[in-house]
């Protein structure tokens, strides 16, 4: 950092260290922030690093219980667990709680990564292994870093933003190869109708960045389209099959 003139500071940062009069204020200034930040990277860090293959569920904390789309986020964790993957959700209520709680029924490893909100009260009781973050950015990390791919319930500003997210990084190149299945077709459909009609229509987008995303409506599929793509992904050059 370059300091001149009126920027220069007076006193030496083992002085303001060591003084231990006046305001306690400090410790909420942004450069004490990146403390915080760097703890909540390392702590997700830590706890993931040993969690092996799985795939990040997503969908509206809103979704009640008795609701078909719960009853379908219960069995992709459920699925995904006997696959051997771990589930990873946000943590919350709703269509989270419910692919928590199949993938902790079927013996899997359950994930929650959950934020600080004044709505909502902390992880869900199937949470088997749970992060709570105060940063947006932190968490969305975790996801990314540790999920091999996504099945995306019916959701809400939220859901919307991890998708994007996932869409983003892949035609970016930041990351190699991301499989992105959206379940739910009578939701899902406009949103793809607008992509190709408007978006690609005027050139915003190519015809690959569309062809990152399947939809369905069967838990099954949703699964089966994932794990392909990602294992198929792993196998050596020419092991295809004819």
């Amino acid at each position: 950092m370059l300091l001149r003139r009126s920027q220069v500071d007076l006193t030496t940062t083992d002085q303001r260290l060591l003084d231990s009069t006046g305001e306690a204020d400090w410790v909420h200034t942004d450069p004490w922030r990146v403390m915080r930040i760097q703890a909540e990277f390392v702590e997700g860090f830590g706890a993931l690093a040993e969690l092996g293959p799985a795939i990040g569920v997503f969908g509206s904390a809103r979704t009640p219980a008795d609701h078909p789309q719960y009853a379908q986020a219960e069995l992709t964790g459920r699925l995904l667990a006997e696959a051997g993957y771990a589930v990873i959700t946000g943590g919350g209520p709703g269509a989270m709680e419910a692919a928590n709680k199949g993938a902790s029924e079927a013996g899997g490893v359950s994930v929650g990564l959950g934020i600080e909100l004044p709505f909502e009260s902390g992880l869900n009781a199937w949470v088997d292994k749970g992060i709570n973050f105060r940063y947006f950015f932190a968490r969305k990390t975790m996801f990314v870093k540790y999920s091999s791919g996504f099945v995306v319930l019916p959701g809400g500003v939220g859901t919307l933003d991890e998708l994007f997210e996932a869409l983003t990084l892949v035609q970016t190149q930041k990351v190699t190869r991301f499989p992105v299945v959206l379940l739910g077709t009578a939701y899902w459909q406009g949103l793809i109708d607008w992509m190709r009609d408007v978006v690609l229509a005027d050139g915003k987008i190519r015809e690959s960045d569309l062809d990152q995303l399947h939809l369905t409506d069967d838990p099954e599929e949703a699964v089966r389209l994932v794990l392909e793509e990602i294992e198929g992904a792993s196998r050596p050059s020419g092991s295809y099959p004819e």
